[in-house]
């Protein structure tokens, strides 16, 4: 498949959401509201669940399914109050020693003049900086679109993991030919050139996993990804605070680098 084939499944009708793997993969979901602040944003959905007997904290970017639910989450493009919601709830797993997966799908944050107002870049950034130094296993899960910093507000973790027909990219192929060729229609040529697909950002070392999608009923990569993170969690979770963070420091700053 092509770059642009994979964005169109990571796009395509009837795609599972962040609610479906929720249900899927977690037990006991409990849902939490709201950022204290100002709202409850629909497109992020979090809380408390259990995975394979462990408490974990869950917070997935959420697209909504029909219609309806779409535009109540508005499509998945998180507002301020959606970032902040979700770092009081990576804070509270760090007080209780809890685990957390972040499901990221969303073509990226909301750029409406209400969010700006109340702070959008700042609550970005602010997320960036805390989960960095996060006391807990971090575990974030490309499963649709991972679109600029409303992605990487839920993907700075111990391990990235992408499904094959997921993409992750500093700004949408459509901005992207825009900006470089005047032209939106360019759209194939800025997908290629972005290298955006599952296989090439682990060759890159963005991604440490890419999970490979069934036909049809996804039930078999529910629990593969269910035994995976159990796995990873067993592992991580017996580690000294230092080296979770040391680990998680080394992995970002290694982005970028090159040999001659």
């Amino acid at each position: 498949m092509t770059a642009y084939e994979r964005l169109s499944a990571a796009r395509a009708k009837g795609r599972p959401t962040a609610q479906q793997y929720i249900a899927h993969i977690f037990t006991d979901f409990i849902e939490l509201h709201g950022d204290r602040v100002f709202a409850d944003d629909a497109a992020v959905i979090g809380g408390i669940a259990s995975l394979c007997g462990r408490p974990v904290t869950v917070i997935g970017l959420e697209k909504g399914i029909d219609t309806k639910e779409k535009v109540r989450r508005n499509f998945g493009a998180a507002q301020p109050e959606g970032y902040r919601k979700a770092l009081r709830l990576m804070k509270q797993a760090e007080k209780f020693g809890r685990p957390v997966v972040c499901l990221v799908d969303t073509a990226g944050a909301y750029c409406g003049l209400g969010a700006e107002e109340r702070g959008q870049g700042r609550a970005i950034a602010l997320n960036l900086m805390e989960m960095m130094a996060l006391k807990v296993p971090v575990i974030s899960i490309l499963i649709g679109e991972g679109g600029s910093g409303g992605a990487l507000a839920l993907a700075v973790a111990d391990q990235v993991w992408m499904l094959e027909n997921a993409v992750y990219s500093v700004i949408s192929p459509e901005g992207a030919a825009s900006i470089i060729w005047k032209d939106a229609s360019k759209v194939e040529k800025a997908c290629d050139n972005l290298k955006i697909t599952a296989d090439e950002l682990k060759a890159f070392g963005v991604v440490e996993r890419v999970f490979r999608e069934p036909e049809g009923d996804f039930t078999p990569l529910y629990e593969e990804l269910r035994q995976a993170l159990d796995a990873s969690f067993q592992e991580t979770l017996g580690w000294p605070v230092e080296k979770l963070l040391d680990r998680r420091y080394d992995r970002f700053r290694k982005f970028g680098g090159v040999s001659e």
